[in-house]
């Protein structure tokens, strides 16, 4: 029986693209912002250390994990180009997408078994858990401007980023709970290991399950990708001859080339903000006890999850009254005072008003300039490879914005003078923006 495929643009094929994002968030919120950095924390002080001795030397937790991720963001850099490339040359994405996919879900449930005499295993399921993570949600925004018409690109593609903050938060919740009241879930002390730490475990291996779980619909609705035509011989080559003709198409594309360079400056800063956001409220608040202190940071993540999807529904309503150019000027404005304030947080009460304005343009900033780029391409069937430069913007962004930040804070000796340093970001961002043409 022969499989009818959904139409472009129809219901059908956006809600199973957008719904991939509910399938994969929970990866980003539960092991990239919440669960993960307090379990890899109890470890060391579980264990009353500091360092651990990996690859001959003694290195400090915080700058271990920072070096395994820097490293990660590098390889998914250099790595997304050539699979858009072969992809698009093969004209299967929908294979590498699930490849990618279970790849991070597996890594996920892998960390259950990260411990500190375990210590390569789970650095390396950390590494693949990323990989997995980014390659794929790369490939998945590839499939944008295949699966939805200029004029429904901002609006599935902020329903997209709405679906995954609900779901992850929702997986989150339940989580917290484990972690909080394990007793409750029948877990309990088991020989050195405390309960707490083995509900965390369970969480990772929830994420993989979750991940793999809601992401058949996606893969069932979505179309393998476009065919070339010809023999399929030399792939690898021929992925690269594709990103190459993909880089002379940039060369003659002045609005897509500037949006690109726009994206890249202000999106370090956006990536950084979420990366050190944790780090920062837990070194520069006055939280009082450690209780106080885990208790306000996991109730800031889930504050900004939460207001993140009004942000996403409030922007793509924005573009369509104002353009997509002015709304992301305005976003970038109200970016710089967002840092302008940080450097003036001291109570827990200013880090949640906080997490509510970062919640509100975090979303919004991200679900429009996937839809902005895609818009920007040209008539192409290489959507693969034009979204994997899009991709490896951001992904160097990471690399030299989380770089620059841990530079300016180690020789100002504050995470705040960081953050006026951040917003220069956005002032450029914004004066890029306003060379990129309206239509």
């Amino acid at each position: 029986m022969t499989k009818v495929l959904a139409l472009k643009g129809s219901k059908k094929l956006l809600n199973a693209w957008a719904f991939y994002d509910w399938a994969n968030s929970v990866y980003s919120l539960v092991i990239s912002s919440a669960v993960f950095p307090i379990f890899y924390g109890a470890l060391f002080r579980i264990a009353e250390i500091e360092k651990v001795t990996v690859f001959g030397g003694e290195i400090a937790r915080a700058p271990l994990i920072s070096y395994v991720t820097s490293l990660a963001f590098v390889f998914i850099a250099i790595i997304t180009p050539l699979i858009s490339g072969i992809a698009d040359y093969l004209g299967n994405k929908r294979l590498f997408l699930k490849f990618f996919c279970y790849l991070g879900a597996l890594s996920c449930i892998g960390l259950y078994w990260f411990s500190l005499e375990n210590i390569y295993f789970g650095l390396l399921c950390y590494f693949f858990g990323l990989v997995g993570f980014w390659v794929s949600f790369a490939i998945n925004n590839s499939y944008l401007p295949d699966i939805a018409f200029p004029d429904q690109q901002d609006g599935i593609s902020a329903k997209g980023f709405s679906l995954g903050y609900i779901g992850s938060v929702i997986l989150l919740v339940f989580n917290l709970a484990m972690v909080m009241q394990p007793a409750l879930f029948g877990i309990t002390d088991n020989g050195n290991e405390v309960a707490e730490i083995k509900a965390m475990k369970y969480s990772f291996v929830s994420v993989g399950i979750w991940w793999i779980l809601f992401s058949q619909y996606t893969f069932t609705v979505l179309p393998k990708g476009y065919k070339k035509e010809g023999e399929r011989t030399n792939i690898i080559l021929n992925g690269f001859k594709e990103l190459r003709s993909v880089w002379k198409q940039l060369g003659t594309e002045t609005r897509l080339k500037r949006y690109l360079g726009a994206f890249f400056v202000y999106s370090m800063a956006v990536q950084t903000i979420m990366l050190i956001a944790t780090y920062f409220g837990e070194e520069e608040i006055n939280w009082g006890t450690d209780s106080e202190r885990t208790t306000g940071l996991i109730i800031s993540i889930l504050v900004i999850q939460i207001v993140a999807i009004f942000g996403a529904t409030v922007t793509a309503f924005a573009s369509k009254a104002f353009g997509n150019i002015k709304t992301l000027v305005v976003i970038n404005i109200f970016w710089v005072l967002l840092c302008v304030y940080a450097y003036f947080l001291q109570t827990p009460m200013d880090f949640y008003i906080a997490a509510g304005l970062v919640g509100i343009v975090m979303g919004g900033i991200q679900a429009l300039s996937r839809s902005t780029y895609s818009k920007f391409l040209p008539e192409t069937t290489d959507t693969a490879s034009f979204f994997s430069f899009y991709d490896v913007a951001e992904k160097i962004g990471i690399v030299i914005g989380t770089l620059l930040y841990g530079i300016v804070a180690q020789i100002t000796g504050s995470m705040r003078d960081g953050t006026i340093f951040l917003g220069l970001f956005f002032l450029i961002g914004v004066f890029l923006l306003l060379r990129v043409k309206k239509r």
